[in-house]
């Protein structure tokens, strides 16, 4: 019988399958079917520091003032009662999650600024939290901000929250830095895990409304490809543990994502599109790739086509680019 034991975090882990933050983990009901299923651990859905805003300034009151004028403008931001729960009902709900489940629950907080990741962070680990994800989705704007600031702001805001928390933190990145290796070693130095990568979900035009829309698209395989490639190339070389986000949809994903180096594998479109029972059918086909392959471990495959142990480490740079461009051939018709 293989091994899918894992750690990630300091968790000890049944398997690499965790269940990353989707709207799943807002009922109880699904935590459990998520722990039935095979999730070796959940990540919840995220808080928002603009619900955290909202309840301190009212900001309800902010967002409606004088809606008539604004609508287009408005219309972007949610209504509160869109939000699942504000941050007590969130503290709340991860406290009822411990009781309910018996694996790890990790917190997941979204937001921009130093002060309120602390407060808030500080509040997550009271409420029983194993763990805490930041989830830094940022897009800077201003065009007098070099990269520089950008970075060492993310740097300052993990810092800050790594010293005031006792329990471990992982931190899901963008890939658009312009070293992402440097803000990885950079990073590694206060995370204890790094989440690669999240989706920043782009804006849609309604041309009928002409109004500003968002466009929630679930990832697809393709989307493997950019973690593959990150975790493949930082394995080995930063002090922390690696999650894979983003195009794991079945088995084989798993597999791949785990060989390049990543301690975990996380899913929300899977199992959104296909049901949470559709963990059971990865983790019974992961276990008889591993038999057929004579994979006795998790551990012993962890790495193994990672690019400080592939007999061609250049095809993670520029090699594999010029070897697709040179070699691609239309088909003729």
């Amino acid at each position: 019988m293989v091994e899918l034991k894992t750690t990630y975090l300091g968790l000890d882990l049944r398997s690499p399958l965790v269940a990353s933050a989707s709207p799943l983990s807002e009922k109880i009901d699904n935590l459990k079917k998520l722990e039935a299923a095979g999730a070796s651990a959940v990540v919840m859905y995220s808080l928002f520091e603009e619900q955290l805003r909202m309840e301190q300034f009212a900001l309800e009151h902010h967002l409606t003032y004088g809606a008539e004028s604004f609508s287009e403008a408005l219309s972007y931001f949610p209504r509160p009662a869109e939000y699942y729960v504000g941050p007590d009902g969130y503290l709340e709900h991860i406290r009822k999650a411990k009781a309910a489940v018996n694996i790890p629950v990790i917190a997941s907080l979204n937001g921009i600024t130093v002060g309120k990741w602390v407060k808030y962070a500080k509040q997550i680990q009271e409420a029983g939290a194993d763990a805490l994800e930041l989830n830094m989705y940022y897009i800077p704007t201003d065009p007098y901000m070099t990269g520089a600031q950008v970075e060492e702001q993310v740097i300052e805001t993990v810092k800050a929250v790594k010293s005031a928390l006792k329990i471990p933190i992982a931190i899901k990145l963008s890939p658009f830095y312009s070293n992402m290796a440097y803000m990885a070693r950079r990073l590694s130095e206060y995370a204890d895990g790094l989440v690669l990568f999240n989706r920043f979900y782009q804006p849609d035009i309604d041309l009928e409304a002409l109004e500003v829309k968002p466009h929630v698209l679930l990832s697809t395989p393709q989307a493997l490809r950019l973690p593959l490639r990150w975790i493949a190339i930082l394995y080995g070389r930063v002090d922390a543990d690696l999650a894979a986000t983003g195009g794991v949809h079945e088995a084989e994903d798993v597999l791949k994502m785990v060989m390049a180096g990543a301690n975990v594998t996380m899913m929300a479109s899977a199992l959104l599109k296909n049901g949470i029972n559709h963990l059971q059918k990865i983790e019974t086909d992961l276990v008889h790739w591993m038999e057929a392959h004579e994979y006795k471990s998790i551990q012993q495959m962890r790495g193994s086509m990672s690019q400080q142990n592939t007999a061609n480490p250049e095809a993670f740079e520029r090699a594999q680019y010029m070897q697709a461009i040179t070699h691609y051939r239309h088909p003729v018709g």
